[in-house]
């Protein structure tokens, strides 16, 4: 189950994309770990920052904010919190949560 209290039990990279049922190339996660998880810690202290007390939306974040970490390191690009925190507005995602595009619905999945 998603939440907040299991969310602070994990304690690798792989703990978080099966927490959040992402599908992950091992060997980008292996290479790219460090970097990785520093960007999306930064981005979780983001989250963390905008709390309302939804523990879903923080939770839908969390999971949104990896998706687009682990894709633009897999692609080769380091995001900035600012770039992945404006991609979600009042509660909802702006782009598509399969492949953290921020085209919404004209996304190639």
């Amino acid at each position: 189950m998603q939440t907040l209290e299991n969310f602070y039990k994990l304690k690798n990279a792989e703990d978080y994309f099966d927490f959040f049922s992402v599908a992950y190339d091992k060997h980008i996660v292996e290479v790219k770990r460090f970097h990785m998880m520093k960007e999306y810690g930064s981005l979780v202290k983001k989250g963390f920052a905008n709390f309302t007390g939804d523990e879903k939306y923080l939770m839908d974040f969390f999971k949104f904010a990896l998706i687009k970490v682990y894709g633009d390191y897999k692609n080769g690009h380091a995001p900035s919190a600012a770039e992945v925190w404006g991609m979600i507005e009042d509660g909802k995602v702006k782009g598509c949560l399969a492949c953290a595009t921020s085209q919404g619905g004209n996304c190639a999945c």
